[in-house]
């Protein structure tokens, strides 16, 4: 079969990286983008390995609010004149912070390229503050959730007060990016993150054996990443989201026993967000068509080493949820942010495990129905007698989507469920996420396979000591290094 439904978007040229006009389309099953640069030729990659899954997520793509204080006022010069400017449709959702560059790792697949630049990129504890506000005077909504990254965040020993700092100019969600080194050596550490009120910690965690570590890291750091989930268990932070950096022949076969890896440690872990290598920083270029995983690669290889308990149908883009966020901003007439993220950037879906076997939520709540019905309701909420009538509606329909039979037997999942849309708080957020495991998949994007219509719609933004907000992809691609060596000084230490 020959090439159809192509789309054009603007790509770069990954010799030169001048913008040049790309085509994806599907050609055999797959979604390829190609490309050509008058100078250095033709390039090909796979933008998404099935087609069907491809056009099954298009379906959810949502346009969001924008940042109406953008930065840039054109988008003539993109994807180079980052800050965020007026062309962006997505506000922060998540905004990432580099506290430094320094590690104490040398991980070939960091898109970050830590440890071996040759100099220090830290700000100061006011430069941090100042980011901080920045982002919290976001509009349309204030960013609510933040993660502290490097580099290794935990080299800094002023990262608690920073989590402290997160918190009280009002982040709701606060998480680091961690390799585990310092969590696993240090009780007294740990102690302290989790008296800062630090949520979240973001592990990196490639396999349930040696050898993934030894591939990606150079050494068997499988005992360091269980030592640090044990310390976390008995000292907090008591919540770890596993994460996974992906790559055909070194951890591909090790998505299932990931996954029940987590499962089995749910009191403290309570996720896995899989990484697909991005061809950034240290990694050969060589070795992409060899090692590149796309998010329907990831999807199938659950399905195939799960035995069918998680099957791709249970996957749904970020995006997805968009309704439900647009229901409670109306319920609450308040501002929520809207993750109107591009719906080929990431897949999600949540999971129950009850004797030995996953019970993704799928199985037993008709999730695209309840989504059409939230679509239907919203635009006729006005008022607050429309808001009580409007709830109402909602919770006389959704026991009619959801099968108990089907469902956990330890849970009252149709309670849960309306628990959580009565009140959206915080509170009810979480008893949600304490009973059920989030299997997430996010694929950041390289100078092979960058599509500039994602970037507009990117809604996981770094804060820089320059006072812009530059979306992750193109932040990694194109700024990483200016703003580092701008704000860096030509010393390392080691960590």
């Amino acid at each position: 079969m020959g090439k159809k439904n192509a789309r054009q978007t603007n790509s770069v040229c990954p010799e030169c990286k001048r913008v040049i006009a790309a085509s994806i389309f599907e050609e055999n099953g797959k979604v390829i983008m190609e490309k050509d640069c008058p100078e250095h030729g033709n390039f090909r990659d796979v933008y998404w390995s099935d087609a069907e899954l491809y056009r099954k997520f298009e379906k959810y793509s949502y346009t969001g609010p924008g940042v109406p204080n953008f930065q840039i006022s054109s988008s003539l010069n993109c994807p180079f004149d980052c800050g965020i400017c007026s062309a962006h449709e997505t506000e922060t959702l998540l905004a990432n912070i580099d506290v430094t560059n320094r590690c104490n790792l040398a991980c070939p697949v960091c898109f970050a390229n830590a440890r071996v630049k040759g100099f220090i990129c830290e700000p100061g504890f006011e430069e941090i503050r100042k980011m901080i506000e920045l982002l919290r005077k976001e509009k349309p909504a204030p960013c609510s959730a933040i993660q502290f990254t490097g580099g290794e965040p935990t080299v800094r020993d002023d990262l608690p007060e920073l989590i402290e700092l997160a918190e009280e100019l009002g982040f709701a969600q606060i998480q680091i990016a961690s390799n585990g080194v310092r969590l696993a050596k240090s009780t007294e550490y740990c102690k302290r993150l989790k008296d800062a009120r630090l949520r979240t910690v973001y592990l990196s965690f490639d396999g349930v054996t040696p050898e993934p570590y030894i591939e990606n890291v150079g050494f068997n750091a499988l005992p360091v990443k269980k030592k640090a989930i044990e310390n976390c268990r008995n000292f907090g932070p008591e919540s770890i989201v596993l994460v996974p950096t992906l790559a055909k022949g070194v951890n591909d076969s090790q998505l299932g026993g990931i996954i029940r890896f987590a499962a089995e440690n749910l009191d403290v872990v309570k996720g896995v967000n899989f990484q697909p290598v991005a061809f950034t920083g240290r990694i050969d270029q060589s070795q992409r068509e060899k090692k590149r995983i796309t998010i329907p690669d990831v999807m199938k290889l659950v399905e195939e080493q799960t035995g069918g308990e998680i099957p791709c149908n249970a996957w749904y883009p970020v995006s997805f949820v968009v309704p439900i966020s647009r229901f409670l901003s109306a319920m609450r007439n308040i501002p929520i942010p809207e993750l109107t993220a591009h719906p080929h950037c990431g897949a999600g879906t949540y999971v129950f495990y009850e004797e030995g076997h996953f019970i993704p939520i799928t199985n037993f709540f008709d999730v695209e129905s309840f989504i059409e019905l939230l679509k239907e309701i919203t635009p006729e909420i006005n008022g607050r007698v429309s808001r009580v009538l409007s709830l109402a509606k909602v919770i006389k329909q959704v026991p009619k989507f959801i099968d108990e039979k089907k469902g956990p037997k330890s849970v009252n999942t149709t309670r849960m469920i309306l628990d959580l849309l009565k009140k959206g708080d915080m509170e009810n957020t979480s008893r949600f996420h304490r009973n059920t495991l989030f299997l997430g998949t996010m694929h950041f994007q390289d100078l092979y396979n960058i599509d500039l219509e994602r970037v507009k719609k990117c809604g996981v933004h770094y804060a820089t000591p320059d006072g812009r907000i530059i979306p992750f992809c193109t932040y990694n691609i194109f700024h990483r290094d200016s703003v580092e060596s701008k704000f860096s000084v030509p010393y390392y230490s080691e960590a």
